[in-house]
C-alpha cells in the first residue's frame, strides 16, 4: 500500500510536470487557437451549444487543448482565456489555468478542445476569484447541445457553469467535476506587460491590447 501511493504521488507529480509543456506554452499562439476554436463552433450545424444559452450566458471560458494523459493516473491540463459581458461589452481575455486529476486502471492519452458557458452572476463571483473546484465551490453540468432547441433542462436552469468539449470532431457536453480552474498569472502577463488580476480584466478594468483584438472578435459573433 505505501508503495502504491508512493507510486501514485510520484506519477501525478511527473504529469503535472509534462502536461504543462505540451499545452501549448506560447500565449500568442495559445490565443490564437482560442480564436479559431470559438470561430469554428460559431459556424458548427446544429448539434453544438444552444444559441438561448449563448445569450443568457455571463462568461465564456476557452480551454483550446486540454490536454489529457493517463498511465495508471489520469491527469488533465489545459490553458486558455476567459471573457466576461460588462456594460461596454465583452472585456479582454483573462488568462486561466485548468487542471484535473484521478487515479485509475486506464491507459493512454486524448487531447479536447473544451468550452464553459458561466450562466449567472454566482459563477461570474466565482471565475473572478484567484482559485475555484468545478463542482465543489461552484456547480457545473455538462451542457445540452442542440443550436435550435431551447435548452430548458433542468441541469441548465441550476448549473453556474455548462460545459462543452469537442474531440476528434466529436462534440458533446462533458462533467469536469472535481478540476480547478485558476489565474494563469504568466500569460496574463504576457498579454497585458504588466502584473494583473482576472477580477480587473473581465470587470473591464483593463482594455484589450491589439493582440487580442481577434479573441474580442470572435467574442461579439460566438
Amino acid at each position: 500500500m505505501k508503495f502504491r501511493s508512493a507510486f501514485v504521488a510520484t506519477t501525478c507529480a511527473a504529469l503535472v510536470q509534462i502536461l504543462p509543456g505540451v499545452a501549448m506554452a506560447d500565449t500568442p499562439g495559445r490565443l490564437a487557437a482560442a480564436v479559431e476554436t470559438l470561430n469554428s463552433l460559431s459556424k458548427a450545424a446544429d448539434s453544438e451549444i444552444p444559441a438561448d444559452l449563448l445569450k443568457k450566458s455571463q462568461c465564456v471560458v476557452v480551454i483550446p487543448s486540454l490536454k489529457s494523459g493517463a498511465f495508471i493516473v489520469g491527469a488533465d491540463y489545459g490553458r486558455g482565456f476567459a471573457s466576461c459581458r460588462t456594460a461596454s461589452g465583452w472585456s479582454a481575455p483573462a488568462a486561466v489555468k485548468v487542471e484535473a486529476g484521478s487515479v485509475g486502471f486506464q491507459i493512454g492519452g486524448s487531447e479536447s478542445e473544451v468550452v464553459m458557458l458561466v450562466m449567472n452572476k454566482k459563477g461570474m463571483d466565482r471565475l473572478l476569484s484567484t482559485k475555484f473546484t468545478l463542482g465543489g465551490d461552484a456547480t457545473v453540468a455538462a451542457g445540452p447541445v442542440g443550436r435550435n432547441v431551447q435548452a430548458k433542462t433542468d441541469a441548465s436552469m441550476r448549473a453556474e457553469i455548462l460545459s462543452y468539449s469537442r474531440s476528434r470532431g466529436v462534440f458533446a457536453g462533458i462533467a469536469l467535476e472535481g478540476g480547478t480552474l485558476r489565474e494563469d498569472d504568466s500569460a496574463n502577463m504576457d498579454i497585458y506587460g504588466k502584473t494583473t488580476t482576472n477580477r480587473t480584466i473581465l470587470t473591464g478594468g483593463v482594455p484589450a491590447p491589439a493582440s487580442a483584438s481577434s479573441f474580442i472578435a470572435a467574442i461579439k459573433t460566438f
